[in-house]
């Protein structure tokens, strides 16, 4: 993790005077493998400070003045926030609330909003042009609203499987819209935004570092799983297209869908998603993805995420065995319980 500031213009700067992305995707010769493909191995970080979805009547781009408005308040929330906390200080007072759990030093939001094409973007997806995900089909609302009931018989806290995925380790979502590690592949909005990426003849996998979970993506023709087999980030199969690798997928899990944790949207099993990471230079790819789904949304709805290189480690996160919150969690829910009046517990 790691939180850093930079003049606000400068990315402006650079920006104005290098080609769009596609253009330099097309001139630039990356390092090969010695199976000939474009060599993207490596760490890399997709920290930004634009949102995955854009905000209710904005337009797609920001302008220079709101870029170094947002990136220079964020330069002094980081700086603020990281100063050293006084051991001798008060006591916070006592309520429900956990309040401001780190220092901002902690914290790897990213310093700079997306820039693709030279355009300031203020959402990552950018298509529909609202920036946003598109409305639910029918279907799609109905199997929501099946979900929405059935979890509804229950408490929030009633038993494990009812808590967010994140916080029980399985795939992390948090504040992301959509999950870290995809399909698609989204930034934390918090920190450890970072991925490495280890290439073979027939292989590319990524690894994120939160959670430490792995995508495995096979590249050639092979055959797909079984409709019935749904595995976490589904099935994916990539292929080189010049300087850029696709990848198609489907079998996504039952449960991976947008708004995990507030507005949880379940893609059918015909869910596909296409996404390309597209080598720009030696220091930056551009990462699009492509969501297919009939029977849940409206439309096709996708976007673009630009990715640098890092030079910073991974390391691991080990969630599962540091989970002491979520029996804690449990537990405190049961105290409450105890003591209601007339709770048999009480």
């Amino acid at each position: 993790m790691k939180s850093a500031t930079r003049l606000p213009g400068l990315w402006f700067i650079i920006a104005f005077f290098i080609p769009a992305f596609s253009l330099m995707a097309q001139q630039y010769q990356p390092r090969l493998t010695t199976d000939g493909h474009p060599n993207i191995q490596g760490n890399w970080s997709n920290a930004t400070l634009t949102t995955f979805e854009r905000s209710f009547g904005q337009g797609p781009l920001y302008t220079q003045a709101e870029v170094d408005q947002l990136e220079g308040r964020r330069a002094i929330e980081v700086t603020v926030g990281a100063q050293p906390t006084d051991p001798d200080r008060a006591p916070p007072p006592v309520s429900e609330q956990i309040g401001r759990s780190y220092n901002e030093v902690y914290y790897d939001r990213g310093d700079r909003v997306a820039v693709v094409n030279g355009e300031f973007r203020t959402s990552l997806i950018t298509f529909p042009p609202d920036g946003r995900i598109p409305a639910l089909t029918s279907e799609g609302q109905r199997r929501k609203d099946e979900y929405e009931a059935f979890r509804g018989r229950f408490g929030a806290f009633d038993h494990p499987e009812l808590r967010p995925a994140a916080e029980r380790c399985i795939v992390f979502y948090g504040s992301s819209s959509a999950s870290v590690m995809g399909p698609p592949m989204t930034p934390t909005r918090g920190y450890n935004n970072n991925f490495t990426i280890v290439q073979n003849s027939d292989h590319v996998l990524i690894q994120s570092e939160m959670i430490h979970d792995v995508r495995i993506i096979r590249l050639g023709e092979s055959s797909r799983l079984s409709p019935d087999v749904r595995p976490w980030f589904g099935d994916s199969r990539g292929r080189w297209e010049g300087n850029t690798l696709v990848v198609e997928t489907t079998n996504m899990h039952p449960h991976h869908g947008p708004r995990e944790q507030t507005d949880h949207i379940l893609q059918s099993s015909e869910a596909r998603a296409i996404e390309r990471f597209t080598v720009i230079d030696e220091n930056n790819l551009l990462y699009e993805f492509e969501i297919h789904d009939p029977n849940t949304y409206a439309e096709v709805w996708g976007g673009q995420v630009p990715w640098r290189r890092s030079d910073e480690q991974l390391y691991e996160y080990a969630c599962h065995e540091g989970n002491y919150a979520l029996s804690g969690i449990l537990q405190g829910a049961r105290y409450q319980e105890s003591q209601v009046p007339g709770n048999p517990s009480h």
